[in-house]
């Protein structure tokens, strides 16, 4: 069932598998099955995605998140706050991420050896198990490019390679933390025509955090480009999302996005109601596929959607289970 999940063609197929990853992990994630216990959700009752409980992300603080009893492979953790925990991602199949963001990259962008990619994660790059570093690493191999590869304090040699790919008319994704990608605007200003410019969120603390629009608006100025394209990701979840432009995001077929009502935990938005992001991940077969986060979103019909926030611990309601 695992790689199956890489060729679901249609919604009834989403839902069939997801029925069936739901049983599998209702059966061998301690943690999670403790959790649908408590709300008395047994799989015999449960016909739609809707019904699914959605894991409180903050368990993969506190727990391990495991479907598996296979090895663990990998161990990816979360930046965090100095002195707050971080989340542990553990993985007992690293070929299933592989293989989900590789997919996930051609389904939206194409062959990854037409591309150049370089990389500016300095905060990613400065820790160790960051799940985004080992996607980025492997998409520069993939390339197969000798001028990809990732950027740390030599700005000044970025800008210039920049330039001369562009001007060479080559593809080249530039993926970069939104601070570092404002250093470099502010070192050296841009007119690219053959790059695109992909920001993965936050200012991690180095800047004031803006509003999407006003990010985006600095950046494309700076970089001298119409779209700024987005990741979705985080170090719970083995897919992401993207956005080509205008901060709305696509996911790929394994992968679906809901939201809760802020006030009930329990209860799924219709589509076009802001509320809380769930996640369902396929590819985390082997840890949980069904994933309540702590951001603020919206889903349209089309099933596209837009981050508009974070939940502050005030906001949480509905979630005592946490304690478990």
């Amino acid at each position: 069932m695992e790689t199956s999940i890489f060729n679901i063609q249609n919604k009834q197929e989403f839902k069939a598998l997801s029925l069936a990853v739901f049983k599998h992990q209702f059966k061998n994630n301690k943690v999670y099955r403790s959790f649908c216990d408590l709300l008395f959700v047994h799989p015999s009752s449960i016909s739609t995605i809707e019904e699914i409980p959605f894991l409180p992300i903050q368990f993969f603080k506190s727990r391990k998140v495991l479907s598996s009893l296979e090895e663990i492979q990998e161990t990816f953790t979360s930046s965090g706050t100095t002195g707050s925990s971080t989340s542990k991602h553990l993985v007992t199949n690293i070929n299933l991420y592989k293989e989900s963001y590789l997919k996930g990259f051609a389904h939206f962008y194409g062959n990854i050896e037409e591309y150049t990619v370089l990389a500016l994660l300095p905060n990613y790059l400065e820790r160790e198990g960051s799940s985004l570093v080992f996607m980025v690493a492997d998409l520069i191999e993939k390339s197969k490019k000798a001028e990809s590869g990732f950027y740390l304090d030599n700005m000044q040699e970025l800008a210039e390679k920049l330039i001369e790919l562009d001007k060479n008319g080559q593809k080249t994704l530039l993926i970069g933390v939104s601070f570092a990608l404002l250093d470099l605007i502010e070192m050296q200003q841009f007119n690219l025509k053959n790059t695109i410019i992909m920001e993965t969120g936050g200012m991690k603390g180095r800047r004031k955090e803006l509003v999407r629009e006003e990010l985006h608006t600095i950046l494309q100025n700076g970089f001298g480009v119409t779209e700024i394209h987005s990741e979705y990701g985080m170090t719970e979840l083995l897919s992401q999302g993207y956005s080509k432009g205008n901060g709305v995001f696509e996911t790929p077929p394994w992968m679906k996005i809901l939201t809760r009502d802020t006030e009930d935990a329990l209860s799924i938005n219709a589509s076009g109601k802001n509320g809380g992001i769930n996640v369902i991940d396929l590819a985390n077969y082997n840890s949980c596929s069904f994933i309540a986060t702590q951001d603020l979103g919206k889903v349209y019909e089309n099933e596209t959607f837009e981050i508009i926030g974070r939940f502050d611990n005030s906001d949480i309601r509905g979630c005592n289970l946490m304690v478990l």
